[in-house]
């Protein structure tokens, strides 16, 4: 029988680490399953290196979903009674063997799809009922401020016309934005002509009116969240948060980024300009048992985003710090969003653990088709990922003062033993520090800087900087409050307080 495992720390602030992690899950309807499989696989690698209980919203900073993508984000992120998530990555799959022949009701009558879409002119196909029920369930009164990680999730306001970004950094100056979480995810999911609109408001705590929305899927702006995700971080950091100091705007080099996509048909080319020429209302919304309008503009919109996020890390020499995972080999009935027979569901799971095995591709504006171009797997990929995403949270962790405030006040040094995790001693660190703090001009940044609340701001200037060295050098570390972490590669600064005359 396993030995019991402690409980799990939060993921620490990137402030403390060398890397800002980001998980992008693209919208896609039952084609979800294919991420999902994908999920799992990350998962039970980190669990390999850090415990069973080892979750996903424990190791990324960001996770980010579109549609379905958003109602993964949200299991995954939402907390259970143990404060845990809600769901571990290897149950999401079966959730959708379970549920999508419910939210997508399959009719083997032949004449089926044909009433779907004559239905489709006059209203959704989908009435959408079980679907909002079971997400109404499922989080209850969960809201987007509760998730265990930041979380980013695209929608689209029908009525503003344009794009509602529920972003977890967006609450402090949006509070309007603290929805329920089941709200978000049926808005994020409402695709059109599948499942209708959604309208809902936020109040405060009083019951005034905070905000009022009017939502559509939100892959009509963003079906690859990515970029939106790193956007989100990047103003944070340009607002100057504490929790990403002292990283700047432009070190892209400084984001690990995993996107999920949840396949295409492009390698099918069922559409062509001859066909299309002639297609009115009805053509684009139902042809070659499909929504021709819905793919075009999903598709573009994944297909752009990969393109430039792809050109940008080649550009900054940071290419394995972006890895994304898409199948454009899909056909026939797993190419479907709403195909939910067992036999499609139960071959898309089948896609999901093929794709694993594909080399590591990136889309070819050129012909818009994935084209290989690394040596190995997708599967040795996320591999390689799992190891860094350990190791960073293991970083953070020895270098947060809110893991090791306690034992650095006392002026002790960790024990050697495996509880302790190796962590470095705080003499050790001393030196590597002290001599460059005044070059650093650290001491200017401390007091014009919001730091958490176990860090005290203290002003060191000119001389004070000697005094400062003195008094740590001699050991009198009763005076020290904690540490934070460098700009330039040094293990510790210590930030003081004391008297200095």
């Amino acid at each position: 029988m396993p030995s019991k495992e402690s409980p799990r720390l939060p993921l620490q602030q990137p402030a403390y680490g060398n890397l800002i992690t980001i998980l992008s899950i693209d919208g896609g309807g039952v084609r979800g399953i294919i991420p999902s499989v994908v999920l799992n696989f990350l998962e039970t690698e980190l669990q390999k290196l850090d415990g069973e209980n080892a979750r996903l919203a424990d190791y990324f900073d960001v996770i980010s979903g579109t549609s379905t993508g958003g109602l993964v984000t949200a299991m995954l992120t939402a907390p259970n009674k143990e404060n845990r998530p809600m769901f571990a990555a290897k149950d999401i799959t079966n959730f959708y063997l379970e549920h999508c022949p419910k939210i997508f009701p399959h009719d083997d009558n032949p004449f089926g799809h044909a009433e779907k879409v004559i239905k489709a002119l006059s209203g959704p196909k989908y009435d959408g009922v079980y679907l909002h029920e079971l997400v109404q369930k499922l989080l209850g009164n969960t809201q987007l401020n509760e998730t265990l990680t930041n979380v980013v999730i695209p929608t689209f306001d029908i009525k503003r016309l344009q794009p509602t970004i529920f972003s977890s950094y967006q609450l402090k100056k949006n509070p309007s934005l603290d929805a329920l979480l089941s709200d978000i995810c049926i808005g994020t999911s409402a695709a059109p002509t599948y499942l209708p609109s959604h309208t809902f408001a936020t109040e405060d705590s009083e019951g005034n009116l905070l905000g009022e929305f009017n939502l559509i899927d939100g892959g009509v702006a963003a079906n690859n969240p990515t970029l939106v995700a790193i956007s989100e971080v990047t103003q944070e950091i340009t607002g100057g948060s504490i929790d990403f100091f002292p990283i700047k705007p432009t070190e892209y080099g400084r984001f690990l980024v995993l996107s999920l996509g949840t396949g295409s048909p492009k390698f099918e080319e069922k559409y062509d300009a001859s066909t299309s020429s002639s297609w009115g209302v009805f053509g684009w919304l139902a042809s070659s048992g499909s929504t021709p309008l819905i793919d075009v503009f999903t598709q573009s919109s994944s297909d752009m985003v990969d393109y430039h996020l792809s050109t940008l890390f080649q550009a900054l020499h940071s290419g394995e710090n972006y890895l994304r995972i898409q199948d454009d080999t899909l056909s026939g009935d797993v190419a479907s969003m709403d195909l939910t027979t067992r036999k499609n569901l139960e071959d898309l799971v089948q896609v999901g653990e093929e794709l694993l095995k594909k080399p590591v591709s990136k889309v070819n504006l050129g012909t818009g088709i994935y084209e290989p171009y690394h040596c190995i797997t997708n599967e040795q990929a996320l591999i390689r990922f799992a190891k860094i995403l350990a190791k960073e949270k293991n970083t953070r962790e020895l270098r947060s003062p809110g893991v090791n405030g306690q034992k650095m006040q006392d002026g002790l040094t960790p024990n050697n033993d495996a509880s302790s995790n190796a962590k470095p001693s705080l003499t050790n660190a001393i030196p590597h520090s002290l001599p460059d703090l005044h070059q650093l001009k650290l001491a200017e940044k401390l007091p014009c800087k919001r730091f958490p609340e176990s860090v005290v701001r203290y002003a060191v200037s000119g001389n004070a900087t000697s005094a400062v060295s003195k008094k740590l050098a001699v050991s009198n570390l009763a005076c020290m409050h904690t540490a934070i972490l460098s700009e330039s590669g040094i293990d510790f600064v210590f930030v003081v307080e004391t008297d200095l005359s």
